[in-house]
């Protein structure tokens, strides 16, 4: 049986991920079920740096930003299922796949993240992330993540 979370905050979310300020894409998880899915939501503001050149007077959120995000959702998900939080593990984009865009991200949305496992190994995920507002898909996409050591130093 799954074991599921009705979610947490950003200060959770700092402790499964090694992202900070200003790469960090996932600002609360709102419900996660172990060895399954999860749902996270990013809060796009208008203050992100990325607004300033995507674009001047029509500001987008970049698509690969998007699948960023849904990748970190998929980040906190893999830490959970595969019991590494605290182990220095880190866990790597190996491939990205069938990434379809489509609707744009503008400031001032909140943008749900939900991604499921769609293979699950010790050292090799593959995921499907699903983006979207309101309801309305923005991205789609399928990728894979390898679990590795932190590079040294």
């Amino acid at each position: 049986m799954s074991e599921e979370t009705n979610g947490f905050d950003v200060v959770e979310v700092l402790k499964r991920l090694p992202h900070r300020y200003p790469l960090l894409l996932v600002d609360r998880v709102k419900e996660l079920v172990v060895d399954e899915r999860i749902h996270a939501i990013k809060a796009v503001s208008f203050n992100e740096d990325f607004f300033q050149g995507h674009f001047p007077g029509a500001p987008i959120m970049p698509g690969v930003l998007q699948i960023e995000a849904l990748a970190q959702a998929a980040g906190v998900l893999a830490v959970e299922s595969l019991g590494l939080a605290g182990s220095g593990k880190l866990v790597y984009f190996m491939a990205i796949e069938n990434a379809k865009f489509r609707s744009p991200v503008t400031p001032g949305v909140l943008l749900d993240l939900k991604a499921e496992f769609v293979q699950k190994r010790a050292r090799v995920c593959k995921f499907a992330g699903e983006a979207s507002v309101d309801g309305k898909v923005t991205c789609e996409v399928s990728f894979t993540a390898m679990i590795a050591d932190a590079p040294s130093d």
